[in-house]
């Protein structure tokens, strides 16, 4: 009888601390590229994600649950990128993972979620990351058909009916080519070149100088750091004066820092965290943009970038979907973020529906041009 009572009070006892477990810690996971060549995307990555865990914390957390934040660096590497999704599903028992940071890292880890049951909210903007829809895949930055569209609207109005596309052979490079490729003749423009470089080349005067060739009114450049960079510098050296477009991978200061004074006049789209004094006060965007930039600035010593926006908007749509559902389980999580309505972000404002796990539209984007070393929106 004794033992019996006892065994009653040890299985108590366990259930008890099994529940404060889940009910005391929402556990986080993050895959980011915080060192390799991509550290410009996966650093304000990690900065933004750990200033969230602790701004969340110091108010209580999210319904009544500590968060804890699990960065793992996979150094712009896909094969490091892998171990540490799997270490996180497997070994941390999170109950989200955000990131990684690059497409191409993103693309290889996101069969494990469904399996898993565990949602992945991607900081890449790759379309092939939600397009078709997995169940337990989402992103928070605009997506290529977004910036492809803006770039093509600015082109039409200006007249440029000629284009060439030199794009980088990543995912991220792979993934906007063939949105470019479909999309330019759709809207009744001419594709007369399309050229490729790769993510480590760092001349792309021959390439340039079959676009030249080729007679294009405006060239579009897809890519992350640093090689629009040099395109922009070797465009500037062969003396072109041809129109160069950028993607919305190249949002950030550092990309202005590498290009120097080739950056000047290039056009390109991007979110309205790059531009945030020049939002209307009205904007839905407004109040948070301003928060975000004067938290992460008074942290930091340097204002964030587009890319730490995506991290910011991946936790915050989490934490909506947690306070929806009063709930951190996984399933209820992913399920939660397929309701989210009206949720302004840094990227913008987001509307997620089972058939859409991106959440956002052109709308999200501004042109913008870089004039004295700053950005300046033009439409």
């Amino acid at each position: 009888m004794k033992m019996a009572r006892a065994a009653a009070i040890v299985l108590a006892l366990l259930t008890v601390l099994g529940c404060s477990k889940e009910s005391d810690t929402i556990k986080i996971g993050a895959v980011l590229s915080v060192t390799g060549p991509a550290s410009f995307l996966g650093e304000p990555e990690k900065n933004t994600l750990l200033m969230l865990q602790d701004e969340l914390n110091a108010k209580g957390g999210v319904e009544g649950r500590k968060v804890e934040v699990i960065v793992y660096d996979d150094e712009s590497d896909v094969n490091k990128c892998v171990m540490a999704a799997k270490k996180l599903i497997e070994q941390d028992k999170v109950a989200v993972v955000l990131g990684p940071s690059i497409s191409g890292n993103t693309l290889a880890i996101s069969k494990f979620f469904a399996p898993a049951k565990i949602p992945l909210v991607s900081c890449a903007a790759a379309e092939k990351i939600v397009k078709p829809v997995d169940p337990f895949v989402f992103n928070t930055p605009q997506l290529d058909r977004h910036a492809v569209g803006k770039i093509l609207s600015d082109a039409k109005k200006k007249g440029y009916a000629k284009l060439a596309i030199l794009t980088v052979s990543d995912g991220f490079g792979q993934a906007g080519r063939a949105v470019l490729q479909e999309l330019i003749p759709a809207q009744g423009l001419t594709l007369v070149a399309d050229e490729v470089f790769g993510p480590k080349d760092t001349d792309m005067s021959a390439q340039l100088t079959k676009v030249k060739g080729a007679a294009p009114d405006a060239i579009i450049c897809w890519g992350t750091n640093p090689g629009p960079a040099v395109v922009a510098r070797n465009r500037a050296q062969l003396g072109l004066t041809i129109p160069l477009y950028m993607s919305h991978g190249v949002a950030s200061k550092k990309f202005i820092e590498l290009a120097g004074a080739a950056a000047e006049g290039l056009v390109l789209p991007a979110g309205r965290l790059v531009a945030v004094t020049q939002v209307p006060d009205g904007h839905p965007q407004k109040a948070l943009l301003t928060k975000y930039v004067a938290d992460y600035t008074k942290k930091y010593g340097s204002p964030p970038s587009t890319f730490g926006g995506h991290a910011y908007d991946a936790m915050m749509l989490v934490v909506e979907a947690v306070k929806a559902g009063k709930s951190a389980k996984s399933q209820d999580i992913r399920d939660n973020l397929e309701k989210i309505k009206g949720l302004a972000g840094t990227g913008g404002v987001y509307t997620m529906t089972p058939e859409n796990h991106n959440g956002l539209d052109e709308g999200a984007f501004l042109m913008v041009t870089i004039e004295k070393g700053e950005w300046k929106v033009v439409d």
